[in-house]
């Protein structure tokens, strides 16, 4: 179970959140929403260590850990960015083998059968030698899942998942998330769309960078 109690971050003297409090059970999707800067970014990069935070007590299993000081071998968050983030360079597998044996030091023929093990999981198997730009929005999407599954995290964040898919995509990513839920993947989703949210929420958080309580 994860916990945040009283998370507050400000920019330049600016509140940009306020007191957010959220708990998320195992296995359960918590969708953060609310209007273009209310903070829902930055609140879901503060629980990912990538913001610091000004104060808050962050709290896994009743156990408080500090997300800016946890080492990356540790991977409680695993986290899908919105423009996915992808190495061009880099083949599909090779994206998702490179964290795996350069912080969890795999060796890489394991690396490389999980790595195959995931894209077959989604739907990917024939697409491994493939690079980015070879690749749909919607496969770019199930790729940059895949490279955060692959370092083995107890909790998966998404950043706007849906924001460049079409309405058809949007539903494949929604049923995605469902299959993960169903194989107890913890999840914490940022998005504006309230449609998305509701097929695929257990809790619902609405971020007003005024009053968050959910």
């Amino acid at each position: 179970m994860l916990e945040i109690k009283n998370l507050k971050k400000s920019f330049d003297g600016r509140q940009i959140l306020n007191g957010v409090d959220l708990t998320v059970e195992d296995g359960q999707i918590l969708c953060i929403v609310g209007p273009s800067g209310a903070g829902k970014t930055t609140l879901l990069r503060c629980i990912t260590g990538l913001e610091a935070a000004d104060s808050g007590e962050f709290l896994i299993d009743g156990q408080p850990f500090d997300p800016k000081g946890m080492e990356a071998s540790d991977a409680v968050m695993g986290v899908v960015f919105q423009d996915f983030n992808l190495f061009p360079h880099l083949s599909v597998l090779e994206n998702i083998t490179l964290a795996p044996q350069l912080v969890l030091k795999e060796a890489k023929a394991a690396a490389e059968q999980r790595g195959l093990d995931l894209l077959n999981q989604l739907g990917l198997e024939d697409k491994g030698g493939l690079y980015p730009y070879q690749l749909s929005g919607g496969q770019k999407q199930r790729i940059a899942i895949a490279r955060a599954l692959a370092m083995k995290p107890k909790i998966l964040c998404y950043d706007e998942p849906t924001s460049a898919l079409d309405p058809q995509l949007r539903d494949e990513v929604a049923t995605l998330l469902l299959k993960l839920k169903a194989q107890g993947m913890t999840q914490l989703v940022v998005t504006h769309d309230m449609d998305f949210a509701e097929k695929i929420a257990d809790k619902l958080l609405k971020v007003t960078a005024l009053d968050q309580k959910g």
